[in-house]
């Protein structure tokens, strides 16, 4: 008797509601608004006992702070595996060189843009010449910038990269924190790399146990990342809890200009310059958004780094080889919010506040700090050690920093949520222009529901393309 072939079992269409629920933008956006509420209710509660923080403004600053350093604990392990296994297949990319200095051009055009959006700005709003000289308070920087740091966060401490830093509380209690020099990082995966592709086929048992590894932690990271609506409620809940918007005050000249610049770069440069290369916009801020709404409420470009890389590769249909060089170098030294709107605008803003004319010479030097400044941050790159070389460069007080810190948490979020964006940007716009793009990846339709059956697989990301297969590298 002839065998029949039963038909395959054909899944029940989801409801609309059901893949509402299930849209990853759908739930980071309802995070957002129940994070907001949240927050305004623990700061009705007013504080608990003996000063302390209320038990839901206490959760909530728990449920965030864990989240990204759940977030930062993938970074290193990521970095590695991932720039260890992208050199040792350097020999199926055409040009490598090429597209390390292309990257590192393009770093240098948009940041250049972005500069000269902040200066123009800075100079046509005025914002320090606008504010009550009376209410703000100057205070020396706890970190000054310098371009040794550059030199010096190149040379490894330790084959991690890994920092250790002590404080002491007012009640003499000692706490250390560990942390890591991200470009110290690279710059070891980079060797050993190199060291792997020297060595040939006596490498390929350690290359192949790098690369189980790097499937181990991608698969790892996006369980972490399917949790990030539960991390979104939380850092944003803390945020209105200890920042709210009264401190926006007498500086709300500042952080208006500062915002009007971020939008700016964010939503009129970057999409030219896509366009400008023949790419949907839509498509690109679809495929993007996961990682910049992340990194808007967890003001990390290090901890939203890996949903970054993934973002870039998955949604954005660039080759895993490159981007895993390219993103996380960028999360280092490509920072349009940080490094060019945010120290443009605030050097110009403390020269106006101290009464102080610039020159062209300054605003040229602003320019090139800007510029190439990020990298001599690097490791230790944040918005105040940025502004600290601007300002020790251009020869202003370094005490202005401290008019600015009160409202620092509340122009991260936007700061960040550029930095992210441009660092998915240029490796996007340097895959096209040397023609290994993914077009089909790139223009796929995003599915709606993120979590389906084979969003599992660590390979899938909140956003991306449905019933598309990626060639593997």
């Amino acid at each position: 008797m002839p065998a029949t072939t039963q038909p395959a079992p054909t899944r029940a269409p989801k409801s609309r509601a059901r893949r509402l629920l299930g849209s990853f933008g759908f739930q980071i956006s309802a995070a957002l608004v129940l994070g907001v509420a949240l927050g305004l209710l623990a700061r009705q509660l007013g504080p608990g006992a003996e000063d302390a923080p209320n038990p839901l403004a206490a959760t909530l600053d728990t449920i965030g702070s864990s989240y990204v350093a759940l977030l930062k604990t993938a970074v290193v392990p990521l970095i590695l595996t991932a720039i260890i296994a992208s050199i040792a297949q350097l020999r199926k990319v055409q040009n490598a060189a090429r597209l390390a200095g292309q990257t590192l051009l393009w770093f240098a055009i948009t940041a250049a843009i972005a500069v000269s959006i902040g200066i123009t700005l800075g100079t046509a709003l005025q914002p320090g010449s606008r504010v009550d000289t009376g209410e703000l308070e100057t205070a020396e920087p706890g970190r000054v910038g310098s371009w040794w740091d550059f030199l010096t966060g190149l040379v490894p401490q330790n084959f991690l990269g890994l920092t250790v830093s002590s404080s002491a509380s007012d009640t003499g209690e000692v706490t250390s924190t560990v942390g890591f020099n991200v470009l110290q990082v690279i710059v070891i995966a980079a060797v050993v790399g190199i060291a792997a592709l020297k060595l040939g086929k006596r490498a390929e048992p350690f290359l192949d146990f790098t690369q189980s590894a790097l499937k181990v932690i991608q698969k790892v990271l996006w369980w972490i990342i399917r949790i990030a609506p539960l991390g979104t409620l939380g850092l944003l809940g803390n945020a209105v809890v200890e920042y709210g918007w009264e401190k926006l005050g007498t500086l709300a000249w500042f952080v208006g200009a500062i915002y009007l610049g971020l939008a700016l770069v964010l939503f009129v440069v970057y999409p030219v310059l896509i366009k400008a290369h023949g790419l949907s916009i839509r498509k690109y801020f679809s495929g993007v958004w996961p990682a910049v709404q992340l990194g808007f409420v967890s003001r990390s470009s290090m901890g939203t780094l890996p949903l970054t890389q993934r973002v870039t590769e998955r949604n954005l249909g660039v080759p895993r080889e490159y981007a895993s060089f390219a993103v996380p170098f960028g999360s280092t030294t490509k920072m349009d919010g940080c490094a060019a709107i945010y120290p443009a605008i605030a050097a110009i803003f403390v020269a106006q506040f101290f009464g102080i004319e610039l020159t062209i010479i300054q605003y040229v030097l602003i320019a090139f700090v800007s510029i190439v400044g990020s990298a001599a941050t690097a490791g230790t790159t944040g918005a105040t050690v940025m502004l600290t070389l601007t300002l020790s460069t251009l020869g202003l007080p370094l005490e202005g920093v401290g008019l600015l810190l009160a409202v620092d948490p509340i122009v991260d979020m936007g700061r960040t949520a550029v930095n992210v964006a441009g660092q998915a940007l240029v490796p996007t716009i340097v895959a096209k222009r040397e023609g290994i793009l993914d077009r089909e990846l790139y223009d796929a339709p995003r599915g709606d529901v993120p979590f389906s059956d084979d969003a599992d697989e660590p390979d899938a990301v909140p956003g991306a393309p449905e019933r598309t297969t990626v060639p593997s590298a």
